[in-house]
């Protein structure tokens, strides 16, 4: 699933503090998009200017998804810019009121390889901001395109970007009474779905490794609720560990050598951690409630977990050793489902209060929550690698089935994400080796 893409990556221009004129500021409120102009990317031969109009157009939907950007109208483009080397003329550029402009080129290789190389400009200053070419098999060329996206993303908000990702999901069929759930796919914009599972057992909660190699889900495989491993190049199986009672919502940990999960047995649910290299587990939390919904620290030295043991579902964070448990969530309501963002900044949660659900975020000390979401049911939050965009599903009115949705950290940009089916539970991947 995850083939080799970079097989050469190479700047091709230095720049320097001067030419990052152009920058774009995420950590505060809302702001008008910045206007960029993304022409087709030219070709050396028909094949070439075919897939150049494609990358080009894969990078507009992903700027432009990210609500920080706002392509320009190509039928008011005045300039032409036949390949990678042709000057801008820039006062054509600043006529449109384009602040960013991104000028690329496409070829197919003598081997047979795709060549797409992009520079990006600021128009204002004049200057090249960033530029590079990517090398890849003609089958990938959409990973170059999120590739290129990621690069610009980062040369104008100073973060990193989250395009070469993909998510794992749980696609639903058929009725609400008799709902089929499969294991499934996708690039983070929606293409290139496939299904892992055949939906003969339910599956649910997928979570990636941090190699986004490998996906770790609870089944219900013959019948009986266990948490298993799932590797999506060989699309292997394996039960992790044979325990006593009900396993259920797994996590890998940040470097990938465990995994954390819920156990239920003799009506009690409790945490524990498995090491995969030794397959030795431990327990962590040994209380008469119930204590599931585990996520590490970016560091891997805490959890973040939901409990009722104070008599209402709510968030707490304890070492990843175990040991006491300190509650962060006291607001108004219910809370569930706490996942830590990648920057370790925030934890993302479901809260539900007078029949309504809510997505937010908390620091990890329970402070500055933020609700980003709600509806008559939204849950199931997940990071984007960067720490800046959240996804999560919501339940359709009238019986539609869940669909999933997007929002960054402001609450303002919030974007429904394609799938072919009702679909849950998404996990979005690190970016892509």
């Amino acid at each position: 699933m995850v083939a080799t893409v970079l097989v050469a990556l190479a700047l091709l221009l230095p720049h320097g503090p001067a030419a990052a004129q152009v920058r774009i500021d995420i950590t505060g409120g809302r702001q008008d998009p910045l206007p960029i102009a993304i022409p087709d990317f030219p070709g050396r031969d028909p094949a070439g200017a075919q897939r150049g109009r494609e990358v080009a157009a894969v990078i507009t939907n992903d700027l432009r998804g990210s609500g920080l950007f706002r392509p320009l109208d190509p039928a008011a483009f005045i300039q032409s810019l036949p390949t990678l080397d042709t000057r801008p003329r820039f006062e054509d550029w600043r006529a449109l009121n384009a602040q960013a402009l991104v000028q690329g080129q496409t070829q197919v290789l003598p081997d047979g390889r795709l060549q797409v190389g992009f520079r990006l400009w600021d128009v204002f200053a004049g200057q090249q901001l960033v530029g590079s070419q990517i090398v890849t098999e003609p089958a990938n060329w959409r990973r170059a395109a999120h590739m290129v996206a990621d690069e610009i993303y980062k040369a104008l908000t100073g973060e990193e970007g989250y395009f070469d990702t993909r998510i794992v999901y749980i696609a639903e069929t058929g009725p609400a009474t008799d709902r089929t759930k499969r294991l499934a796919i996708m690039d983070q914009d929606g293409a290139n779905n496939r299904y892992l599972t055949d939906g003969q057992a339910l599956v649910l909660t997928p979570r990636f490794s941090p190699t986004a190699q490998e996906i770790t889900y609870m089944s219900y495989y013959q019948g009986v609720p266990r948490v298993y491993l799932f590797n999506i190049d060989t699309g292997r199986r394996e039960l992790l560990g044979d325990f006593p009672g009900m396993t259920f919502a797994p996590r890998f940990s940040p470097d990938g050598n465990r995994v954390v999960m819920s156990m239920a047995d003799g009506g009690n649910t409790d945490l524990y951690i498995m090491d995969l290299r030794t397959r030795q587990s431990q327990q962590l939390t040994a209380n008469p409630a119930i204590d599931t919904s585990p996520s590490f620290s970016p560091d891997g030295s805490q959890i973040t977990f939901n409990s009722d043991r104070g008599g209402a579902q709510q968030i707490y964070v304890m070492s990843a050793s175990g040991g006491p448990a300190n509650r962060i969530s006291f607001g108004d309501g219910r809370y569930a489902t706490p996942v830590w963002s990648p920057r370790g900044d925030l934890i993302a949660f479901t809260k539900m209060k007078g029949g309504r659900f809510f997505i937010g975020v908390m620091k990890p000390d329970g402070n500055g929550e933020r609700i980003l979401a709600e509806g008559y049911l939204v849950e199931g939050p997940t990071w984007a690698p960067n720490g800046r965009v959240l996804m999560f599903f919501r339940e359709q009115p009238g019986g539609g089935g869940a669909r999933l949705y997007s929002v960054d950290l402001t609450g303002f940009n919030e974007r429904a994400v394609q799938t072919p089916t009702a679909a849950s539970d998404p996990a979005w991947s690190p970016l892509l080796p």
